[in-house]
């Protein structure tokens, strides 16, 4: 299959602009700007959202903080602990149930 047209992607960043340029097959690109258009988006935009969804970005991770950092591993817990029964006997014995 021969590749002869072209399509320029912009993929925009918190720290810059850049451009991308992809070969793909003009069948291709005519489905792929109509359904752009029909989704109010661009093809630049699309590509971004795909590559975003391809590895999670480290600066969106939630920072923890100095508190949860240091009381992370103080408890122990056996594998097969079940947290919701455990909360269920707490609340049954807290209200007398």
């Amino acid at each position: 299959m021969t590749y002869n047209n072209t399509i320029f992607v912009r993929i925009t960043t918190k720290i810059m602009d850049a451009k991308l340029t992809l070969r793909l097959d003009k069948n291709s690109i005519d489905r792929a700007k109509n359904y752009a258009s029909m989704h109010n988006t661009s093809l630049s935009r699309m590509v971004e959202n795909f590559f975003r969804t391809l590895e999670p970005d480290p600066a969106d991770e939630m920072e923890l903080s100095p508190l949860v950092r240091k009381l992370s591993g103080v408890i122990q817990l056996p594998e097969d602990f079940d947290y919701r029964q455990d909360r269920e006997n707490h609340l049954a014995k807290k209200h007398s149930l």
